[in-house]
């Protein structure tokens, strides 16, 4: 099988949730699947501004093929004034206005879909939903494309524009149940060739001496939070939450936020921000968490809250995220939260983790988040939309 991906930026130290996704499945599918994969997307690193920043040309990364090419036009310096008024009143887009959404929000680069087009690949897939290559791509590749979304429940998802690449799309590819029929929903795509595949989990090595230096302190519970700390991510709210419940509660107790701050949090003496770490001290700092808060309304998958249970880490998760509730649910593991009691009571049950608990939530990575597992789903999957496409 040669598979390819369009992705509008791509490479090892890319964070991000849709890229790292991309990035991780394609290694994967070449080192255990024997497959030939390439990817094709940007000369961008920074998802903001869109400015090149890699070379133009091809190279070999960890055995995927990688093919970068000009970004012409990136983020206008406009965007989110122009933005704001389409996105608080979603319902009253024209296609003419969502389109022009997607240009001005950028990655604009022709020269990635004309090369998607060419591509002898047997299935081109699109990741994620949001960015010019796969609105432009997936129309032209119709049923050689298979879309991995990554959608979650936003303003942006009820675009018009949007409706014509999940129409046009051969399949389409969900990290959760709950993204899913999110999109069948929304776009009433239920014919459309899909599969629930999610992602694989990789534990990592864990630095515990190098946590206890960052992390200041020794002995003390602590919840962790891992992604990026800015409050449409959830964590200014998170810590008010955590600042009522240590007003309620004088068992010592601390709240460590993992990964690059975009937005500071509101003080309190309590709250630890390490910022970005390395992955080593990464998993030092989750190991030794009482739990994992997953703030975030609007996830797809997340990562952070797989790694965690396949440590025996219970997460405790924003209610209003379908995605992370959903591991929540399916596992019989971890919290939910909508309000600052719901939170104390989250809290409260993760300090107290019964052991059979944390063993169920490591059995439920296990069985379905392992890269064998996953592999098998989607590529069972993909072999099928080939076959359908050659037809």
């Amino acid at each position: 099988m040669k598979l390819c991906f369009v992705v509008p930026r791509y490479g090892v130290e890319v964070i991000g949730g849709a890229e790292t996704g991309a990035r991780m499945l394609g290694e994967h599918l070449v080192a255990e699947r024997g497959w030939e994969v390439e990817v094709i997307t940007t000369c961008a690193r920074d998802h903001q501004s869109w400015e090149n920043h890699y070379p133009p040309g091809d190279s070999l990364v960890n055995g995927v093929v990688l093919r970068r090419f000009p970004v012409l036009q990136g983020r206008v310096p406009e965007f989110d004034r122009l933005s704001r008024p389409l996105v608080e009143a979603p319902s009253r887009v024209t296609v003419e206005q969502s389109k022009e959404w997607v240009e001005l929000q950028g990655p604009v680069c022709p020269e990635v879909v004309d090369a998607a087009v060419e591509s002898t690949a047997d299935v081109v897939a699109f990741y994620p939903y949001l960015y010019h290559p796969t609105v432009t791509g997936v129309p032209r590749l119709a049923g050689r494309s298979v879309v991995h979304p990554a959608a979650h429940d936003e303003p942006l998802l009820r675009f018009p524009v949007f409706g014509e690449v999940f129409r046009n799309a051969g399949g389409i590819a969900f990290h959760t149940f709950a993204e899913r029929d999110l999109v069948n929903r929304r776009f009433k795509t239920a014919a459309t060739p899909q599969v629930v595949a999610g992602l694989g989990i990789e534990t990592g090595t864990s630095d515990p001496s190098g946590a206890k230096e960052v992390l200041g302190f020794d002995g003390v519970p602590y919840l962790c939070c891992i992604g990026r700390v800015e409050g449409t991510k959830g964590t200014t709210e998170l810590v008010q939450f955590f600042h009522r419940y240590r007003e309620r509660h004088p068992d010592p107790l601390k709240l460590v936020l993992v990964g690059r701050v975009i937005e500071t949090p509101p003080y309190h003496p309590d709250v630890t921000v390490t910022g970005t770490v390395a992955e080593p001290v990464k998993w030092g700092i989750l190991g030794g968490a009482a739990g994992l808060v997953a703030p975030g309304r609007y996830e797809s998958f997340s990562l952070a809250v797989l790694e965690a249970m396949s440590l025996g880490v219970p997460p405790i998760v924003n209610g209003r995220c379908a995605a992370t509730a959903e591991h929540c649910t399916r596992s019989g593991v971890g919290w939910t939260y909508l309000g600052a009691g719901d939170f104390d009571r989250a809290v409260t049950g993760a300090l107290n983790l019964d052991p059979a608990r944390a063993r169920a939530a490591q059995d439920y990575v296990e069985r379905h988040f392992r890269w064998q597992p996953v592999l098998e789903r989607y590529c069972r999957f993909v072999h099928s939309m080939a076959e359908r496409s050659a037809a």
